[in-house]
């Protein structure tokens, strides 16, 4: 149940109800359905082949019959629309859909054949401090790539991170965001979710932000290196003492470097624990000890700076492509425009981007956020409206597949000649507000046979050139104790 709704009058669904705002094809004609993988609280995962190309997914399928209200359905909108919001990070479980029939949502997600990191530290024992280091470093990545995109995750645990095959070196990733939320800089939540060895202590006391994820992230990396978890017996009070054991084996043998940083990491005040990025600065993470002197670019300054690097048809075309998204895929960078916008005029301002970019860690100077501003501000109006935002932070991935261009291509080319020509072009412009470009430059920029127009396959190099890389409720319903039963500790 999210913060926002915990005001609503609880509500029965009847058979009828939705989650997604719209209806889907029918798995089964485009996906066999093969072995079970998993089971989770909600949801049972299956093996699930594409019948077009034979390529294997996973696919988690949760009965409606168990969404017992209107947050529960809320909750799985919610899950698909972080999933897609984050999906393009390396270290993230892509989705690839979402459908949903009278009895079940299904989500289609890549396939990480290689287990839980929970059944590889079992299988260990615990890990060398170097092996810990590369692991702690991706699963912090992940939380400071959350955050800096408006997401809580508030279930990190081992459980929830996918090897992405058997080999010993295969990437690790974050999957099962059923718990997650979108919240705002400053704003605190009071309900007590995640998992028991894992959570924070102000989460226990019902007053908490997102420093509660780099706390769970300090007790997996102490897991890693000990192969037991920091407070077990008699665990919510051990939680709210803090008392970390560093005396019993293997700790002895372990650096004062690594045991610095769990200290910081499992700070007892939210005020004075570390955030994501100084995890990631920390010597005992980097290789070679030499801290970056300024915070990484978000990824919202990241991708402001890529579009800003774009010629005019690239932004409209984006634009056009970002407004053509389904709800499920713009969901999260809806909240993320609602963030920066903090007077909700539906328009971001100077001021606004200022603030937001320094919210998320932006150490940039006015003139530069003026650049990105008039970059983004596509029709020169001093703002930036939604659809302007939309375009400007979509991730490269949604505008490099070709049903995506070849909607966009459809729209300048207003007769479906198959080539956008000058005059459609300067319609094009016309229709976006923008009246100080050179129309023939903007034809040249993508017209590599010189014949004054633009066909497809130039529009399709054009937008994909120079896109490189940018920078369930377990302690509400079921307390999961299942660490301490595998490792033999305590039960509580």
């Amino acid at each position: 149940m999210s913060e926002s709704s915990a005001d609503r009058p609880p509500h029965r669904p009847s058979r009828h109800s939705s989650v997604l705002p719209h209806q889907t094809p029918n798995l089964r004609d485009h996906y066999s359905i093969g072995k079970k993988l998993g089971q989770g609280q909600f949801g049972t995962t299956y093996l699930c082949v594409e019948k077009n190309d034979g390529k294997e997914y996973a696919c988690k399928s949760i009965p409606k019959l168990k969404l017992l209200c209107r947050d529960d359905y809320e909750d799985v909108w919610r899950e698909i629309q972080i999933m897609h919001h984050l999906s393009e990070h390396p270290n993230v479980v892509r989705i690839r859909g979402a459908f949903e029939d009278a009895l079940f949502v299904h989500l289609v997600m890549e396939l990480c054949a290689g287990g839980e990191l929970f059944d590889r530290i079992i299988q260990k024992g615990h890990y060398s401090e170097r092996k810990a280091a590369q692991l702690i470093k991706t699963i912090v990545g992940v939380v400071e790539a959350c955050h800096s995109l408006g997401v809580m995750h508030r279930d990190l645990k081992p459980e929830n991170f996918l090897f992405a095959s058997a080999d010993e070196d295969a990437a690790l990733k974050a999957t099962d965001f059923g718990l997650s939320v979108f919240y705002k800089p400053g704003e605190t939540l009071s309900e007590v979710v995640g998992s028991p060895y894992y959570v924070a202590p102000e989460v226990l006391c019902k007053l908490y932000g997102p420093e509660s994820d780099v706390w769970s992230a300090g007790v997996i990396l102490y897991i890693l290196l000990s192969g037991v978890p920091p407070f077990w017996a008699g665990i919510f009070r051990r939680i709210l003492q803090g008392r970390l054991d560093f005396e019993s084996q293997p700790w002895p043998g372990i650096s004062d470097s690594a045991k610095d940083l769990i200290r910081n990491m499992l700070c007892r005040d939210p005020r004075k624990r570390y955030k994501a990025h100084q995890v990631l600065c920390h010597p005992w993470i980097l290789d070679d000890n030499v801290a970056p002197d300024r915070p990484l670019d978000s990824a919202v300054l990241s991708r402001l700076k890529q579009f800003s690097a774009m010629n005019k048809l690239k932004k409209m075309a984006l634009r056009v492509i970002a407004e053509n998204l389904s709800e499920e895929e713009i969901g999260g960078l809806k909240e993320l425009f609602k963030m920066i916008d903090t007077d909700n005029s539906g328009t971001i301002t100077f001021d606004e981007l200022k603030d937001g970019l320094r919210r998320v860690g932006s150490e940039l100077m006015e003139s530069e956020i003026q650049m990105l501003m008039d970059a983004a501000d596509i029709d020169k109006n001093g703002t930036i409206d939604y659809g302007e935002f939309l375009a400007a932070t979509v991730h490269m991935n949604k505008l490099e597949r070709e049903e995506n261009l070849a909607s966009a291509f459809s729209y300048f080319d207003k007769d479906g000649s198959g080539y956008i020509t000058i005059d459609e072009l300067s319609q094009a412009c016309r229709e976006f507000g923008i009246d100080d470009v050179r129309l023939d430059e903007m034809i040249k920029e993508a017209d590599q046979d010189n014949d004054g127009q633009i066909d497809y396959s130039e529009f399709a190099a054009m937008m994909r050139k120079g896109n490189g890389g940018v920078g369930r409720r377990t302690m509400r319903k079921n307390i999961n104790f299942n660490l301490a039963d595998a490792l033999g500790t305590e039960e509580h």
